[in-house]
């Protein structure tokens, strides 16, 4: 026999079943096309991820949500009731999971958040029996899309997101059917879409539309100094401590064909990539990220794409800075005074300390991201503040130059946060120059047995260019930054690179390369050209500036490389490595130039206000592909058009300082063309709107007439309301005889546009007279 307590319960276990069983049912949606568009939509968003991240989320998460859906679809009748138990313990272990995979990757949380995205979709897909739920698949499909924006760096993306709105459009067609409750659409051929007034030609106008509309926001918006969102790191690197010693280089240039003199990876005593006198440079990896380089190598790299960069300005990816010049190459003299810097454990910043400078600075947040494997030197913007890596230690050397425990390998992203210093050429021409100990001590070293000549040679052509300047009646050369500024025009003009890099002449043994690049065609035949590879520039122009007392120092890294406008990205290949130099200022630190004919007399900085950059660089990349003439004739018109505009608007300004009766004619002008402005709008405005009208269907046409009386009235139609919404508000806020008539033309409006029904065009037409003749309530 049941006792008293299961006599007690199941009348409350029967009167529970009881009220779930009267409970409604939530009517599901019927449209089998709006379910499949959806799930494309879902799909196109995992697949954009996968691509963007480089993750294998498709592999599983696709086949599972294409079942989840499809079980669905059979069950959307049925309440459910276990499933969604079910459901409910897998969400569950989905937000365990994220948590625990959000402890590592606190930096940047995107991809974990998409993850999680996924695995409810995929949780979601089996409980979709409404329209609503439809729209969350919808919603988490469009977030999916914008993850993968966010982390992609090729233009790989760009086909998916083409697809995702060439879907999307019609999901939004549907979408909005099933709201108004009509019927759903049974589609048994693609040609029956044209019968529902979305036909594929509108679509393809449309979608050109948002396209060109997407492009033109894109290049006109702003990039504001702030950076939006969180800076990107990989996720943290596993490496034995003990084994690692700072203060080696590890190239891999160096490491192709056996390890170097010293088994650390490091170029010693000028030898070659594989430890031998071979004379050749890597055709990878540039030479000159080492702590002793030789510049006495001859060869050329092969072209190859080793890195992106995201910056919020271009400039000179700097990588490492060199003080003691050995005659053929440069090389760290204090490398062995690294010193390691530590994190927190649970935060991937690093915090840097560096000399104050009384110069104005202005902050640039970089990300980088490896494609190739590279040395373990964290190239960035000068100076470095603070570091996202994703390694539990760093070290940073006498030169600011910072080093990785690990080279950083394919794949790897870090982000980087500069102060980039102005160049106000006003404070450095008065820059001090009584130099503390610690830079004449290392930025002053020249070889003895070059001194002499280097320095006569460099204090004459300094004196020349002044003779030239005083004749001239321009500003003397009598600071050291304007000396600077000369020295390096100076080589640009003077001495060229060579045609065939592999062909030049290498440095005779115990030569030395800065006389050897300014003299070796001291009396010798026309046919001689002076001059060198880039480097030999930098390494030319440092020793002459150190000649006549100007402290100097070599520094490697890379120009920016090539703004593609459409990822965002600066994309640097090993041929965008190069030397400059850094000449020293007091209270205000170093300052880059570059000697290298064809670049630019100092590296891109932040001198420029960036806001629109965007828009200039794309012109730039849309009139590399056109020709020479088109170009110039584009320009000439930009220029003619800025010209009169600016003569216009001078002429105009210039009537207010003529007295009253300047004042009086500026001011009447003034009112005349804003009120010419206004009328010539508004007529505007009338005839497209004329225009618009008779390209419309007649019902349609006859529809956006009493939305446009309704308008001039004050009661508009907002965006979001569907046409029997906007017809229950006239209902509520307007007299019987206006909401009858708008009724009425409403509900013949959805009949035709949503279900092909035919309808009484005379009908209509009066009724829209009617609506004329009532009065405004």
């Amino acid at each position: 026999m049941p006792t008293n307590t299961q006599q007690r319960s199941s009348p409350i276990l029967t009167r529970i079943r009881q009220q779930m069983a009267m409970m409604p049912t939530t009517a599901p949606e019927e449209s089998l096309l709006l379910r499949v568009l959806v799930q494309s939509m879902v799909v196109v968003g995992i697949i954009a991820t996968d691509v963007a991240a480089e993750t294998n989320l498709s592999l599983w998460a696709i086949p599972l949500s294409i079942v989840g859906a499809t079980w669905s679809w059979y069950h959307r009748h049925d309440r459910n009731i276990g499933a969604k138990f079910g459901l409910a313990l897998a969400m569950v272990a989905a937000l365990g999971y994220f948590v625990s995979n959000l402890v590592g990757s606190l930096n940047d949380t995107r991809l974990v958040l998409a993850e999680l995205l996924v695995q409810m979709q995929v949780i979601h897909t089996f409980d979709l029996p409404r329209r609503k739920d439809l729209g969350y698949s919808m919603t988490i499909g469009l977030i999916l899309i914008s993850v993968a924006g966010t982390l992609s760096q090729t233009l790989a993306f760009a086909p998916l997101l083409l697809l995702f709105l060439t879907i999307a459009i019609p999901v939004l067609f549907l979408d909005y059917r099933s709201r108004l409750a009509l019927a759903p659409l049974i589609i048994t051929s693609p040609t029956q879409i044209t019968k529902i007034g979305l036909p594929w030609r509108r679509l393809g106008q449309l979608l050109g539309v948002v396209l060109a509309i997407g492009l033109v926001i894109f290049a006109l918006m702003p990039r504001f100094p702030g950076y939006q969102g969180s800076l990107p790191v990989s996720a943290p690197m596993q490496y034995q401590r003990q084994q690692v010693d700072m203060r080696g280089i590890i190239n891999p240039g160096y490491q192709r064909q056996g390890k170097g003199g010293n088994g650390t990876g490091q170029q010693i005593d000028g030898k070659g990539a594989n430890g031998q006198n071979d004379g050749k440079l890597d055709d990878n990896f540039y030479y000159g990220f080492n702590s002793q380089i030789d510049q006495n190598l001859r060869g050329a790299m092969k072209p190859k794409l080793v890195m992106r960069v995201r910056s919020q300005a271009p400039g000179f990816w700097q990588a490492l800075a060199f003080d003691r010049y050995t005659g053929q190459g440069w090389e760290i003299s204090r490398n062995s005074q690294t010193r390691k810097v530590h994190r927190l454990d649970w935060d991937a910043k690093f915090t840097l300390t560096h000399p104050a400078s009384n110069m104005p600075s202005k902050q640039v947040i970089q990300s980088y991201t490896a494609l190739e494997e590279l040395p373990n030197i964290i190239p960035g913007m000068s100076t470095i503040h603070q570091l996202y890596f994703p390694t539990s230690e760093i070290a940073i050397d006498k030169e600011g130059s910072i080093r990785s425990p690990v080279g950083l390998q394919q794949g790897l992203t870090y982000s980087v946060v500069s102060q980039v210093r102005f160049r106000d050429r006003q404070l450095l021409d008065r820059a001090s120059t009584d130099y503390p100990k610690t830079i004449t001590d290392y930025y002053l070293q020249i070889p003895a047995p070059i001194s002499a000549k280097l320095q006569k040679f460099t204090q004459d052509v300094v004196a020349k260019a002044a003779q030239q300047q005083v004749s001239q009646q321009s500003q003397p050369l009598t600071s050291n930054y304007a000396k600077s500024l000369y020295l390096a025009q100076y080589l640009k003009q003077h001495y060229r690179l060579p045609q065939d890099p592999i062909a030049l002449d290498r440095v005779p043994d115990g030569g030395d390369l800065a006389s050897w690049f300014l003299f070796r065609c001291e009396g010798k035949s026309t046919s001689c050209q002076p001059g060198g590879y880039g480097d030999h520039f930098a390494t030319t122009y440092t020793m002459m500036l150190r000649s006549i007392g100007i402290p100097a120092r070599l520094v490697v890294g890379f120009d920016p490389g090539k703004f593609n406008p459409f990822t965002g990205y600066y994309e640097v290949s090993n041929t965008d490595a190069h030397a400059l130099t850094e000449v020293y200022f007091p209270k205000y630190g170093w300052f880059a130039f570059d000697p290298i004919p064809g670049h630019p007399l100092t590296p891109p900085g932040v001198d420029e206000d960036q806001t629109f950059s965007t828009l200039g660089q794309l012109w730039n990349w849309v009139a590399s592909w056109l020709p020479s003439p088109v170009t110039a004739w584009l320009a000439y018109i930009w220029s003619l058009a800025l010209g009169w505009l600016a003569v216009g608007i001078g002429g105009f300004f210039s009537l207010f300082s003529q007295g009253w009766l300047g004042i009086f004619s500026g001011s009447a002008i003034a009112i005349s063309i804003a009120f010419c402005g206004w009328w010539g709008w508004q007529q505007l405005g009338k005839w497209r709107h004329r225009q618009w009208l008779k390209k419309l269907s007649p019902v349609e046409r006859v529809y956006q007439q009493m939305l446009a009386q309704l308008r001039d009235r004050g009661s508009s139609k907002q965006p979001a309301q569907t046409p029997l919404e906007y017809a229950q508000m006239i209902r509520d806020t307007h007299a019987t005889d206006t909401s009858t008539i708008v009724t009425e033309i409403s509900q013949a409006y959805t009949a035709w546009r949503y279900g092909q029904a035919a309808q009484r065009l005379d009908r209509l037409q009066e009724l829209l007279v009617s609506l004329q003749k009532v009065k405004v309530e």
